[in-house]
C-alpha cells in the first residue's frame, strides 16, 4: 500500500537535501540596473525529510544577490538553532525545563520570515527568539535586544516608514499571554507593554497605523491537553469571540486597549492598516478564512483565504466588514513606504490547497474606488510564493518591481521572477534561473546593498 505524502511535504513543498552556493545558469530578459542587493526568502525544510506540520520544518533561507543588472550568486543555508542541531527531536523536550517550568525560547525553527533592522538580519518564527544571520547566511545566534526580549517574537514585525521604529509583539502559552514591544531605529527597545487577554490564542500577525497598533484576538486557541499528549496544540473554539484590539502606539501602561468584536474568522496575514483623520476610522485589510482547524489539525476545510476589509469606527464602537475580492489568495504585501499609512496598491499571490496547482497568479489591487485587479499569470506548471514589492527609487507608490521565487514543474528547477508592478500582465522583466529547486516557503524581503 502506497503511503500518502502529506500536502506540506508534497510537490514543491518537499524539502531539499543540500546547502549550496551556485552561480545562476542563465538570465532571461534584463535585470533592472538599479537593483543591487539580495532577495531573501525563508521557509521550512526539515533536516530529516519529514515533519508533522509545515510549521515544524527547520528554517532554511534562500537568497540571490543582484548587482547593477547582474545576477552574482544563489545560496541556501539552514538557520543553526538547537532544533537544527538535534534533528527529529521533540521541540517541547528541548525547550522545556521541568525543574523550573521555563521554556527556552532559543529553541525555534526560525523558519517563517527574514527582516532587516538597525543593520542586522533576523530569521523569525513566532514561537521563539529571532536568530541573527549574516548576508551570506551564516548564523550568529539568538538575539534578545540586549536581554529586553523575554518572550517569543512575532514573525511579522512592522517597520514604520516615518520613524524607522520596529513594532512587534510576542505571545506565550502562559500568562502574561501577550506583550507589545517598540524598538527605535537604532534597535533599542524603548517600550514594553503587557496586553491583558484572557487566554493564549495563535496570533500570527497584527497591523499598525501611524498612531495605533491592532491586535488580532481570534478563535484559534491553545489546548494544553493536546500539547501534553504530543498533538498539535491549536484548535478552533466557537466560544472565543473574534475581536481586534486597538492601542495607541506609544501609550503608557495605564492606557486601555479598545476591543472591537468581529465575525468569526482567522486572519493569517494583514496587508496594511491606516487611519482616516477626517472620520477617525481605522481600516484593516488582510486575508481571511471563515474558520481554521475546526475538526483538528488535519481539517483544512474552513475555506480558502480571500482578501477582506474591516473598517473600525472608534466613535460609534462599530465595525463594517466587506470582502475585497473572492479570488483565493495569500501573502499580502504593500510598498514598505506605505506601511501604516493610506495606500492605493496591494499585492497577493493565488492560493490553493494542492501539491501541484495548475499555475500561480500574482494579483495587484488598485484599492481606489472601482480600481480593480491586475493579474500576472505564470505559465502552466509554474508556481510561486509571496511577491515582494521593491520600490524603484523615489518614484510613485506602484512604480517598482515584484520579486518572487518560482518553480517550473517540468524541469524541477527554480528561478527568481522580476515583474513590473505597474504592468503586471506583461512578461517578467527578468528571470534569474538557478540549477536547483527552491521549495515553496513562507516570507522574505529585498535588502538593498
Amino acid at each position: 500500500m502506497t503511503e500518502t505524502v502529506p500536502l506540506h511535504l508534497a510537490g514543491n513543498n518537499a524539502p531539499v537535501a543540500e546547502e549550496v552556493t551556485l552561480e545562476p545558469t542563465k538570465v532571461t530578459g534584463e535585470i533592472p540596473a538599479e537593483l543591487s542587493g539580495q532577495f531573501f526568502r525563508n521557509g521550512p525544510n526539515p533536516r530529516t525529510g519529514w515533519s508533522p506540520h509545515s510549521f515544524a520544518g527547520d528554517g532554511m533561507i534562500h537568497t540571490i544577490a543582484l548587482d547593477g543588472g547582474r545576477a552574482r550568486w544563489y545560496r541556501n543555508r539552514y538557520v543553526r538553532t538547537p532544533l537544527y542541531e538535534h534533528p527529529g527531536e521533540s521541540r517541547f523536550a528541548l525547550a522545556f525545563d521541568p525543574g523550573t517550568g521555563r521554556i527556552d525560547y532559543r529553541v525555534t525553527t526560525a523558519n517563517t520570515h527574514l527582516i532587516a533592522h538597525a543593520g542586522r538580519l533576523f530569521a523569525l518564527e513566532e514561537g521563539g527568539f529571532p536568530y541573527e544571520v549574516t548576508p551570506d547566511l551564516a548564523t550568529i545566534g539568538a538575539y534578545t535586544f540586549d536581554g529586553t526580549l523575554q518572550t517569543p517574537m512575532t514573525a511579522h514585525p512592522k517597520t514604520c516608514p516615518i520613524t524607522g521604529e520596529l513594532l512587534f509583539f510576542g505571545y506565550r502559552l502562559r500568562p502574561p499571554y501577550l506583550t507589545y514591544y517598540r524598538a527605535d531605529a537604532a534597535g533599542k527597545v524603548v517600550q514594553t507593554r503587557v496586553i491583558d487577554v484572557p487566554r493564549a490564542t495563535m496570533m500570527h500577525d497584527f497591523a499598525v497605523t501611524r498612531d495605533h497598533v491592532i491586535f488580532l484576538d481570534l478563535p484559534v486557541v491553545f489546548d494544553a491537553a493536546r500539547a501534553a499528549a504530543g498533538a498539535p496544540p491549536w484548535r478552533w473554539d466557537d466560544a472565543h469571540q473574534a475581536r481586534f484590539g486597538v492601542l495607541p502606539r506609544t501609550a503608557g501602561d495605564d492606557a486601555p486597549v479598545r476591543w472591537f468584536d468581529i465575525a468569526p474568522c482567522y486572519v493569517w496575514h494583514t496587508m496594511n492598516a491606516f487611519e482616516d483623520p477626517a472620520t477617525g476610522t481605522i481600516t484593516v485589510i488582510g486575508t481571511r478564512v471563515p474558520s481554521l482547524w475546526r475538526g483538528g489539525p488535519e481539517d483544512v476545510g474552513g475555506g480558502l483565504p480571500t482578501l477582506h476589509r474591516w473598517t473600525l469606527d472608534p466613535r460609534a464602537g462599530t465595525v463594517a466588514e466587506a470582502p475585497v475580492d473572492d479570488a483565493p489568495s495569500e501573502y499580502p504585501r504593500v510598498a514598505d513606504s506605505t506601511i501604516g499609512l493610506p495606500h492605493r496598491y496591494g499585492y497577493t499571490t493565488s492560493f490553493a490547497l494542492e501539491a501541484e496547482p495548475e499555475r500561480s497568479e500574482i494579483y495587484a489591487y488598485d484599492l481606489a474606488d472601482g480600481g480593480g485587479r491586475a493579474v500576472h499569470r505564470f505559465p502552466a506548471g509554474h508556481t510561486c510564493g509571496e511577491a515582494v514589492f521593491v520600490a524603484a527609487g523615489a518614484a510613485g507608490e506602484n512604480d517598482g518591481y515584484l520579486m518572487t521565487f518560482a518553480h517550473d514543474r517540468a524541469t524541477d528547477r527554480s528561478y527568481l521572477a522580476i515583474l513590473d508592478a505597474a504592468d503586471l500582465a506583461a512578461p517578467p522583466l527578468a528571470e534569474v534561473h538557478v540549477p536547483v529547486r527552491v521549495p515553496a516557503g513562507f516570507h522574505g524581503n529585498w535588502i538593498p546593498a
